[in-house]
């Protein structure tokens, strides 16, 4: 029989982890003639109980498994860490916090029967979110399809299913800034979506603020574009021409010479986020540090 292990990575979601693994259980024993399942929790060094609730909850069942982090290395790093553990024929992501709705893994699974090495869930309206996040996430993935040559499907996250063979491409993807959702289309293996509307949090604060938003998209546009650097090549142009209309016009020497600085201040912000992302790679440290294991 084939296996499934479904991948969640937790981050302070004490009060939602009970409900996870109840509504899990029913997907579980949905499936149980077709695949054999197992939840596969990494916890990213959170500081609530959730850990705690892991383990007892991977006493109660054998097929919880649990992988605790030294610390916090992030969302992305939680993913690809339960990726790298599992050696199950389809691997499925979900997060903890009940938003994508798990009953949709067996749409995803018998989607993927039709031949889809990626199945991935698209959100087809959004419950309870405000304005500015709607306006966001909309165009977000327009902005950085234009910027990246990638076909990273609108609307989506990283709820998704994923075949052995998309798994075994990414554990060969080692490098340290992540952006999954790019990351699984870059690989280029068929994919379909499965439409569903998007619940809001079961219970506890999003832990994806503003900030942490912005961070993924730097990740996702710095790690699959060189766009920005190639941005300032233009704008030299540009400075160059404003520069001889100065030579006309005395009024425009100031603005020319501001605008001048800001563009150099640009230039070498992007070209020093390059590097950065350079720095972190030759360092080889690990992704990650496992301090618990459980059932596993």
């Amino acid at each position: 029989m084939n296996t499934l292990d479904i991948i969640i990575p937790v981050y302070n979601e004490e009060e939602c982890l009970d409900e996870i693994v109840g509504r899990l259980n029913k997907v579980r024993d949905n499936l149980a003639n077709q695949l054999e399942v197992s939840f596969l929790f990494v916890n990213d060094g959170s500081r609530d109980s959730s850990l705690d609730i892991l383990q007892r909850l991977s006493e109660e069942y054998s097929y919880v498994k649990v992988i605790g982090f030294s610390r916090n290395f992030g969302h992305q790093i939680a993913v690809t860490a339960g990726i790298e553990n599992s050696d199950a024929d389809y691997i499925v992501i979900i997060d903890a916090d009940l938003q994508d709705p798990p009953e949709l893994i067996i749409d995803m699974y018998n989607k993927s029967l039709e031949g889809f090495d990626i199945v991935y869930g698209k959100r087809k309206k959004r419950q309870n979110e405000t304005l500015f996040k709607k306006v966001t996430a909309f165009g977000f993935y327009r902005v950085l399809n234009s910027l990246c040559n990638l076909d990273i499907p609108t609307d989506t996250g990283d709820f998704r299913l994923i075949t052995r063979k998309v798994a075994d491409v990414l554990k060969n993807m080692p490098e340290h800034n992540r952006f999954i959702r790019g990351m699984v289309p870059w690989v280029g293996f068929k994919s379909a979506p499965v439409e569903f509307d998007r619940d809001e949090r079961f219970a506890g604060e999003t832990h994806y603020p503003l900030k942490a938003m912005l961070r993924l998209a730097g990740n996702g546009i710095f790690s699959f574009s060189l766009k920005p650097l190639q941005a300032i090549y233009y704008l030299s142009l540009f400075m160059f021409l404003l520069a001889v209309i100065s030579l006309a016009k005395l009024n425009m020497l100031t603005f020319a010479i501001f605008f001048a600085v800001s563009v150099q201040l640009l230039g070498l912000g992007f070209a020093g986020t390059y590097i950065g992302r350079i720095y972190d790679e030759v360092k080889h440290r690990p992704l990650y540090i496992i301090k618990d294991k459980y059932n596993i």
